[in-house]
């Protein structure tokens, strides 16, 4: 049976808006700032081509089912989960995965916003020349002191929270749409721009060996596993913010061309932050496997040494805001929609609650890197808490969740018709892929973050020896 319904959001004007909404939730710090240095710490081509197959063989399979649950639904991820498990003939309770992904989505905004603070701040310091012949000492101490500052920190989390609130409360159109066809473009061209200045160090060629050359001697099984959960949450996958933002997709448009050119819009914005952070690394003799600090007290150095450092430091950080912006924008989206849908709100009064809950909560992550640096629960601090539970705990659980519903409790009949690709050699392909490749691998994952995959591979090994 074929459902329609229209989402009372209002609807994406094109396909393109889809993509570019949906490219600007996937593209965001973990494309930016995280790939490139676990690139560098897993040894470099053997791991990116180890991701690229994971993109493939993982994330875009789910994120099909999820844009297809969200079109199907036309509501928040709460409702479209409660009504879709009703008309399939399952359990309302199906709701709590709509839950679990709005609630990520807060946690999630309340320590990313705190970060995406950080780059702000950094537009500032680069362009005032404040990274100019600076050293590695010089570096930590510009970090350190204004990681320990929370008045600081409270005022440019406050000053991002407010933009992305701004955005969203403006609706569909006029607000989520028109700040991604400005961000997205802006994005990639201040890439592209940084990529030509990279070009040109003189170590680009080096750069281009590490990042396309495998060397499968250095990979290892954390790597493979490493690249396996990159894959996964870079393209904003279980928080429902892919499902909501296929809410608003119009019944024309095909989820198959759209799910991938979105990934591969998402995979090459991370192969350019590599393609642009690397010849910098290597011609300032930097190392590759300098880890988080890679971004916040490496590159600053590199930038304070180069010719127009404070116009590409700033460039590069405001690159980065940029792409938490649009990342952001998307996380609180599945919160402010069942807010208008469930309670009657304005969007622009639905915005203001979700923003001020989220700038609550991230008052936890500011203060955790200052005055609450020695509380700690099981070792981690409130922020290291929020970021393993969310990463390592909630996401994956929630694209588990999607594709076991998707492929597994939603009838054929249901999934052929939104879906629209036909009954044939590529639909069986996703069904196949979302059934059992997909979440096989969320579950390796899953165990490997746990620290249970070592107990079990020798559980097997007692049972097979």
């Amino acid at each position: 049976m074929t459902v329609r319904r229209t989402s009372m959001h209002g609807e994406w004007s094109s396909r393109m808006a889809f993509i570019l909404a949906a490219t600007g939730s996937a593209v965001g710090l973990g494309n930016i700032w995280r790939f490139p240095y676990i690139t560098g710490e897993n040894g470099g081509g053997a791991f990116v081509l180890v991701y690229l197959l994971c993109i493939a063989l993982i994330g875009v399979p789910i994120m099909m089912a999820e844009v297809l649950l969200g079109r199907r639904g036309r509501q928040s991820p709460i409702n479209t989960m409660r009504t879709l498990a009703t008309e399939e003939g399952h359990s309302p309770l199906w709701q709590l995965l709509g839950w679990a992904g709005v609630i990520s989505g807060f946690l999630i905004l309340s320590f990313y916003s705190v970060i995406a603070g950080q780059a702000l701040a950094y537009i500032v310091r680069a362009a005032g020349g404040l990274f100019t012949g600076i050293t590695v000492a010089d570096s930590k101490q510009i970090y350190a002191a204004l990681e320990s500052d929370p008045e600081r920190l409270l005022a440019w989390h406050t000053l991002f929270m407010a933009m992305t609130m701004v955005v969203v409360a403006r609706g569909v159109k006029s607000g989520l749409e028109q700040a991604v066809r400005f961000l997205m473009p802006g994005l990639l061209i201040m890439m592209l721009v940084l990529l030509g200045y990279a070009m040109s160090t003189g170590a680009f060629a080096q750069a281009m060996r590490f990042l396309f050359r495998p060397d499968f001697t250095a990979l290892t099984w954390n790597a493979v596993l490493t690249a396996m959960g990159q894959a996964f949450f870079t393209l904003s996958l279980g928080m429902g913010a892919i499902m909501v933002y296929g809410s608003y997709l119009p019944k024309r448009t095909s989820i198959a061309q759209t799910s991938i050119t979105i990934a591969v819009a998402d995979t090459m914005v991370a192969l350019l932050a590599g393609m642009v952070i690397f010849p910098i690394v290597f011609i300032n003799g930097l190392e590759p496997t300098a880890g988080p600090s890679l971004v916040f007290k490496t590159l600053p150095i590199a930038f304070g040494q180069m010719w127009g450092g404070p116009f590409f430091g700033a460039l590069f950080f405001l690159l980065l805001s940029f792409a938490a912006w649009t990342s952001a924008i998307s996380l609180i989206e599945p919160a402010v929609a069942w807010m208008v849908e469930n309670h009657g709100m304005s969007r622009a009064k639905a915005a203001v609650w979700a923003g001020a809950i989220t700038w609550v909560l991230g008052l936890g992550t500011v203060l955790s890197f200052n005055l609450w640096s020695e509380v700690t629960l099981f070792g981690k601090t409130f922020f290291g808490v929020l970021d393993y539970l969310t990463f390592n705990v909630m996401l994956p659980l929630g694209g588990l969740f999607i594709a076991v519903f998707a492929a597994w409790l939603m009838s054929r009949r249901s999934t052929v018709d939104e879906l629209a690709i036909g009954d044939g050699l590529g639909y069986e392909t996703w069904r196949f892929l979302v059934r059992f490749i997909s979440p096989a691998a969320v579950i390796i994952v899953f165990l490997y973050v746990l620290g249970l995959l070592p107990l079990i591979s020798k559980v097997f090994e007692a049972i097979f020896t």
